[in-house]
């Protein structure tokens, strides 16, 4: 079987999976799992309803809920809908298997010592426009990223390369770590010896013959990445809608052996669509929100298949500003620094409830940023698992001066001024979310804290987010992981990823320490031992406050078989069909 799993959405934002857009993780590259009443256990992999031999031909209609944003390049998007995309045309050098190890796909790799990799590529691996994939192009990719034009969110898994650094900062005209032996063998050697060097690589190489004239600050409005994206997969784009349609058709060069289907075709349904869609085979196969769950299941014509997320969703406080050019929080905003009123609000959530409520048995609650598909989840008995406790609310907002100074039933701030809770969330066109969000401010309002909910398009939403637009206060999120759980590139304080802008010295180093091959060597239960103090530190402060993590849901028709699903995503597109 071709293990090509579809990991672009683990790199991504996750405002997808589930409850999101539609993940990361993703999204949003993201998925997620969660902790309260699951359906039953489900299989670590998970196949298409249709039996027999694979039959080749035909045309797939896959689904997505949300219009993508339209940046269909691995190295600019930043939603999980156009991580979708990207996932039928392109691929990684590098896979992952249903353990989250990595495993050669077009690129294998040797090293000694985790610090110097030699990669040798499969020789014969064509682009889209005919072109033959060499290890220059993957130079391409990763210079583009470590570029200072660059525009994307993809320089945390360049960074340490060694000479990035150089590079970005216009010190050198190339990255000294990387050494081109032919065309079929590279050499990338890090600035220092790090476990998880390999996964936090960025494996995904950038067409030089098509983009390579173009200037970096232009390519993520070019051709390339808008209107004619080239991969290396086993289906080409030939026609794009923007935010209507994506048409494929099988590339007959494909490296990887035969692709069974003639044709894909992807269509936006509308979330109020999507059961008549599926019922009206109009559609094969769609990511569902969990709302629609319920209804689709007694589907005759359809199934329904569950698997592990990567991913969780929460509440983030913007605790500071964050200055993109040097990688630093150069800003404290000050109204939720103080952790008692993090924590009262943690407090203030009946999260099981909402789960229940929003997520109709696929989601969990969760105690910490890590999903606990991961092996360095920490156990909810090292954490405080913030049971609903309104009282213990109102006592920790108490201590902490925020009382009730003037009788209309809302707490003023410690200097006795009007203190409202903004909250922001992301709107599609899915009619629950206004409603989780509103249930979310609900929650607050019962221990005092006046809030007041803005409802943001959701491209527009993670744009304000990013860039710490002062309209955004405390605001609901979600992530995906990647196939390595180091959750440094989502937390440590010179991530632009992280949104929160949580700074905390102590908390880094723990991160840092987990990745240092002479602190932990190769021992996976030392890294786990730092990894667990770390979670402890950010249970503890809440600077996000941990909701739910869910599992992924598609639906499949009958009609479709070859399709496969476990913790590391989907099987490669290539190995799907139907059958009439």
């Amino acid at each position: 079987m071709k293990k090509n799993k579809s990991l672009l959405w683990l790199f991504a934002l996750i405002l997808v999976l589930s409850a999101f857009l539609a993940a990361c993780g993703g999204d949003d590259n993201g998925s997620s799992s969660d902790d309260s009443e699951k359906k039953e256990e489900t299989e670590t992999e998970t196949e298409g309803t249709a039996e027999g031999e694979p039959q080749t031909g035909g045309t797939l209609v896959y689904g997505i809920d949300a219009p993508p944003e339209g940046l269909f390049s691995s190295a600019f998007y930043g939603i999980a809908t156009d991580a979708e995309v990207i996932a039928l045309f392109d691929e990684p050098l590098i896979d992952y298997n249903e353990n989250l190890e990595p495993v050669p796909n077009i690129a294998s790799w040797e090293t000694e010592d985790n610090k110097v990799f030699t990669f040798t590529f499969e020789e014969g691996v064509k682009w889209h426009n005919g072109e033959e994939l060499t290890v220059n192009d993957w130079v391409f990719a990763l210079e583009t990223i470590a570029d200072p034009d660059y525009d994307g969110p993809r320089y945390s898994n360049v960074q340490t390369i060694e000479g990035a650094e150089a590079f970005r900062n216009g010190e050198a005209d190339t990255i000294s770590g990387i050494e081109v032996v032919s065309d079929y063998e590279i050499k990338i050697t890090f600035d220092e010896a790090r476990v998880n060097n390999l996964t936090n690589l960025w494996a995904y190489p950038l067409p030089e013959a098509a983009m390579g004239d173009i200037p970096v600050a232009e390519m993520s409005a070019s051709e390339f990445v808008i209107t004619n994206p080239i991969g290396i997969g086993p289906f080409k784009v030939d026609k794009i809608v923007q935010g209507e349609s994506v048409e494929f058709s099988k590339f007959e060069d494909y490296w990887n052996g035969d692709v069974n289907l003639d044709k894909i075709v992807l269509r936006v349904i509308d979330n109020s669509s999507v059961v008549g869609a599926l019922q009206n085979n109009d559609v094969d196969m769609i990511s569902l929100q969990p709302v629609s769950g319920p209804e689709v299941e007694p589907l005759e014509n359809v199934e329904i298949t569950t698997y592990p997320g990567l991913s969780y969703y929460y509440v983030g406080f913007k605790l500071g500003k964050f200055d993109s050019e040097s990688q630093t929080i150069t800003e404290e905003n000050p109204k939720y620094q103080d952790k008692q009123l993090r924590q009262a609000m943690m407090y203030a959530l009946n999260r099981q409830e909402w789960v229940d409520a929003f997520f109709f048995g696929y989601a969990n609650v969760v105690n910490a940023p890590v999903p606990s598909s991961h092996w360095n989840a920490a156990d909810n008995s090292e954490l405080n698992t913030y049971e609903y406790d309104p009282e213990k609310a109102k006592t920790l907002l108490d201590e902490a001066g925020y009382v009730d100074q003037n009788g209309d039933g809302f707490r003023e701030d410690p200097n006795g001024d009007e203190f409202v809770v903004k909250f922001s969330h992301y709107a599609t066109g899915n009619p629950t979310f206004e409603a989780r969000a509103q249930a979310i401010t609900q929650y607050w309002e019962e221990v005092g804290l006046k809030t007041e909910l803005e409802m943001v398009e959701v491209n527009l939403y993670y744009d304000m987010v990013e860039k710490d637009d002062p309209s955004i206060e405390t605001f609901f999120g979600g992530w995906g992981t990647g196939a390595d759980p180091d959750p440094s590139g989502l937390w440590k304080a010179d991530q632009l990823w992280n949104y929160p802008r949580y700074n905390n010295p102590e908390a880094d180093q723990l991160l840092d320490d987990a990745l240092d091959i002479e602190i932990v060597g190769t021992d996976q239960d030392k890294r786990t031992d730092l990894y667990i103090e770390w979670q402890k530190i950010v249970n503890e402060e809440v600077p996000m406050l941990y909701i739910a993590e869910l599992e992924e849901i598609v639906a499949l028709n009958n009609r479709v078989g070859g399709v496969e699903y476990d913790v590391s995503g989907q099987n490669n597109p290539a190995e799907w069909f139907v059958t009439e």
